[in-house]
């Protein structure tokens, strides 16, 4: 990125999330490659992306689409999921990306090093997003939440190059922060999806009955995340995680629990797998969590 008022921005993924992006920053001017599959390119060909948002309204917005990345970007923002990872980072081949920065806004904290074992460590700036964002058809979008938020980071990343993409989100529609401590922010995130992705999922519970019909386990279960967390580095205070839970609405889902409704791959690796291997990196004792990865994978 070279200060250009209109970037180019790959979006790998245009699902609920990458969907949104895309839409957002296309309606801002600027140009926009959704990567995907077959079936969803051609819709995005011809039709673009269609939101549906309280927030920033109903609206259309064209985007180039393919299933390959072919030409240089300034940014690539990565919005699959975990479990399809490997397969969706074939869409973007290293040549190809070349010096344009990769964003990952993936649930857990390990796929960082995944993308940096294949692409320049400089070039890595991980992202945190909270927003409720559906894929209800190939270049449809439903953003539910009245809120998106956006956090960039990237220790190793120039910071000129993260502000820079901070203000075109900005500008686009997303309250975006650029935030140091890279460590830190996705520990923030974790700290509070873990225990809110493994309840509702383990229980097939929205929100609000996890945290009447089973707050005993949900407050053992985010101090035992927020001890882990606190070792590695980031945040970790469990009554500010329960006020929040306790704020949101009481029929909130899990994206998590969303895909097992749906029959589709857990990001229970990624999520649950992650705390039990930083738990046991550090010597912490998780047995709420050990017990409820385990009857989830079981």
């Amino acid at each position: 990125m070279t200060g250009r008022s209109v970037l180019r921005v790959a979006v790998l993924g245009p699902g609920g999330i990458g969907g949104l992006l895309a839409g957002l920053l296309s309606r801002a001017g600027h140009r926009v490659v959704c990567l995907a599959g077959e079936e969803s390119v051609r819709v995005l060909r011809e039709s673009g992306v269609s939101v549906r948002s309280g927030v920033y309204g109903d609206f259309s917005a064209s985007v180039d689409a393919d299933t390959v990345l072919r030409e240089p970007v300034d940014a690539c923002l990565v919005c699959v999921k975990h479990t399809s990872l490997d397969a969706a980072l074939r869409r973007v081949p290293a040549d190809v990306l070349g010096d344009a920065l990769l964003v990952p806004f993936l649930n857990g904290v390990e796929h960082p090093a995944v993308l940096r074992d294949r692409h320049r460590d400089e070039l890595v700036a991980p992202g945190v997003i909270r927003v409720e964002s559906t894929r209800v058809a190939p270049g449809v979008i439903e953003h539910g939440s009245p809120f998106c938020e956006v956090d960039l980071t990237g220790d190793r990343v120039a910071r000129e190059r993260l502000e820079e993409l901070g203000e075109v989100l900005r500008a686009s529609g997303p309250v975006t922060r650029v935030l140091d401590d890279e460590v830190g922010v996705l520990w923030a995130k974790m700290s509070f999806l873990a225990p809110f992705a493994l309840l509702t999922t383990r229980y097939g519970l929205p929100l609000g009955d996890v945290r009447t019909r089973h707050r005993d386990e949900l407050v053992a279960l985010v101090e035992e995340t927020a001890a882990v967390s606190r070792a590695c580095g980031g945040p970790g205070d469990p009554a500010q995680a329960l006020a929040r839970y306790d704020a949101f609405p009481a029929g909130t889902k899990s994206s998590m629990q969303r895909d097992a409704e749906a029959g589709r791959p857990l990001e229970l690796d990624a999520i649950g797998g992650a705390l039990l291997r930083a738990a046991e990196r550090h010597g912490i004792s998780v047995p709420v969590a050990t017990r409820v990865v385990a009857e989830l994978g079981s």
